[in-house]
C-alpha cells in the first residue's frame, strides 16, 4: 500500500514535518530549545543536501562513533597507562623477532661518492646509471630483504667507504 510519504522527496518531507502546526506544549518551549531544534534543522538539511556516497559514509562514521560496529565495541582513543606499556612491549618483542631487513643509505661523502656506486653495483646487480641515480636519492633504501647476515658486511663497507647506512 503506498503512502503518500513515499511519494514525497525527503527534503520535502523534513519541510512538511517542520512546518507542521506544532502542539501548544511545543510551543511554549524555552529559546533554548528552539535553539536546539534550529541546530537540528539545519544538520538534517545539510544531511539531506549529501550525495548519495556521502550519505553512505556518513552513515558508516556515524554508527562507529556511537559505538555500533557491528565488529566490535567501539575503542576509545584513551588508553590506560598499563595498556600502553604492554602495546611498547610488543612491539619490542616484534622488532627482536625481524629476520628480513632493508639496507637504507641516509647520507655519504661527497669525495667518495664514485667508490659507493661501484659498491652498490656489487650488492644490487644494477648497471652504473642505475646506481647512480640511486645513490643521488639519498636517504634510499639500496636492496630489501636481505638477512641480518648477509647485511652487516654490506653495511660496514659502506661505512669504510664515508657512507651511513642502516639495517630496517
Amino acid at each position: 500500500m503506498p503512502s503518500i510519504v513515499s511519494k514525497l522527496p525527503a527534503k520535502s518531507l523534513v519541510r512538511l514535518l517542520t512546518v507542521a502546526p506544532r502542539p501548544l506544549l511545543v510551543r511554549s518551549l524555552s529559546t533554548v530549545s528552539e535553539e536546539r531544534t534550529e541546530k537540528l534543522e539545519r544538520i538534517a538539511d545539510e544531511l539531506l543536501d549529501l550525495t548519495k556516497i556521502e550519505r553512505h559514509d556518513y552513515a558508516i562514521l556515524f554508527r562507529l562513533k556511537m559505538g555500533l560496529n557491528k565488529y566490535g565495541p567501539a575503542v576509545s582513543g584513551l588508553s590506560a597507562p598499563g595498556s600502553a606499556a604492554a602495546g611498547s612491549a610488543s612491539a619490542e618483542a616484534k622488532e627482536a623477532e625481524k629476520t628480513v631487513f632493508d639496507i637504507k643509505l641516509e647520507k655519504f661523502d661527497a669525495a667518495a661518492k664514485i667508490k659507493i656506486i661501484k659498491e652498490v653495483r656489487t650488492f644490487t646487480e644494477l648497471g652504473l646509471k642505475e646506481a647512480k641515480d640511486l645513490v643521488e636519492k639519498v636517504p634510499v633504501v639500496l636492496k630489501k630483504g636481505v638477512t641480518k647476515d648477509q647485511g652487516n658486511p654490506i653495511i660496514e663497507k659502506l661505512k669504510e667507504l664515508g657512507a651511513t647506512a642502516v639495517l630496517e
